[in-house]
């Protein structure tokens, strides 16, 4: 009996000196202060490009630097809360022809998978995407920005990714020229550890 626990002992000192895969940390973006942001840009009419983002939206991540592979994130987006700076704009975003907002007031991103480049810094984020009632599989490309403590006592991680999103596989079907079915979003996140 007492042969079979130090054979325990010494099988768990061995792993732990071979170094076990370390459990990711749970973060929540940090809208609060305001260091996290989702924008989107739109050629407008083929001759500029209009920008807004969304000014409510919560979420949180799961991530280990040792395996980024095994990271995740869930993202919730107040559709009510989209911003172009012009109001009457807005209220057309958030219209039927549009958002419909009124009818589908949240937007989703919910992780699936992780695809770590060869730098092993940047990544593909695979996920379900839910947007006015619609849910798509979408591919954002993302980069870890950078991580450590912060001057409060917290830690903290930080990435940006960009993805793009076709209106009419959301069944936002309004009529558009050329180039203007086409959304580019940009994404800022910096998480707080719990």
């Amino acid at each position: 009996m007492f042969a079979k626990k130090q054979l325990a002992i010494l099988a768990i000192s061995s792993l732990s000196a071979i170094g076990l895969p370390a459990f990711a940390d749970n973060y929540t973006i940090d809208t609060k202060g305001a260091h996290a942001s989702i924008n989107f840009s739109v050629k407008h009419m083929g001759f500029s490009v209009l920008t807004g983002r969304f000014d409510t939206f919560t979420g949180d991540f799961t991530y280990d630097p040792a395996n980024l592979a095994a990271s995740t994130i869930n993202v919730t987006i107040d559709t009510t809360s989209v911003d172009t700076n012009h109001a009457e704009r807005d209220k057309h975003l958030r219209s039927p022809d549009f958002l419909n907002a009124e009818k589908n007031p949240k937007a989703t991103f919910v992780s699936k998978k992780v695809v770590v480049g060869s730098d092993k810094t940047s990544f593909n984020l695979i996920g379900d995407f839910t947007l006015n009632g619609v849910t798509k599989s979408i591919t954002i490309a993302a980069k870890k920005v950078g991580e450590g403590k912060d001057p409060w006592g917290g830690y903290r991680a930080g990435f940006e990714g960009t993805t793009e999103i076709f209106l009419k596989d959301f069944a936002i079907n309004t009529k558009f020229v050329p180039d203007t079915e086409t959304i580019k979003l940009s994404l800022n996140v910096e998480g707080l550890k719990k």
